[in-house]
């Protein structure tokens, strides 16, 4: 048995502590938002975050987050976070979404990002291309990923 705080919400899950994170979201709770791309921490389409800090899921076992925080894409979207809520508006804005899949963990690095770099300060392209390099768009759209991160850190001021 594994104790779980995920989006502020207490859980217990019954299944090897070994597991990684995003079948203990995906396969045992339900929450379908974070995605599997690749399974070795390399594209990032199953980040979440783990006390703040955007973690690749798929690689990350569930005993790792024991006594932590897990926030996934369901609760930074959900319109109570304003980080999230500026996010997901400059990504609307900007179009930024094509094929949709990696989305959610675009979203979760950009929010991460933008909810540790200083308040009132514009990211510069070069701190957001690094937040956002280990994201993996196959369709392309980093120039509006990048606008749009650098919008929601402006609306954030």
């Amino acid at each position: 048995m594994s104790a779980l705080n995920i989006n502020g919400r207490d859980y217990t899950v019954d299944i090897d502590p070994g597991t990684p994170i995003l079948w203990a979201l995906r396969d045992t709770l339900g929450m379908t938002g974070t995605k599997f791309g690749c399974g070795a921490a390399l594209c990032g389409a199953c980040t979440v975050h783990l006390d703040g800090q955007a973690i690749r899921s798929c690689v990350t076992p569930i005993a790792a987050a024991e006594g932590r925080k897990i926030t996934t894409i369901e609760a930074t979207t959900n319109g109570s976070d304003p980080v999230g809520t500026a996010v997901r508006e400059a990504w609307v804005k900007h179009d930024v979404a094509q094929c949709g899949y990696c989305q959610s963990g675009q979203i979760m690095s950009a929010t991460a990002f933008l909810k540790a770099h200083p308040k009132g300060k514009q990211p510069s392209v070069a701190e957001i291309d690094s937040a956002m390099a280990g994201n993996i768009c196959r369709c392309g759209t980093y120039a509006r990923i990048r606008a749009a991160v650098a919008d929601a850190a402006k609306a954030l001021a």
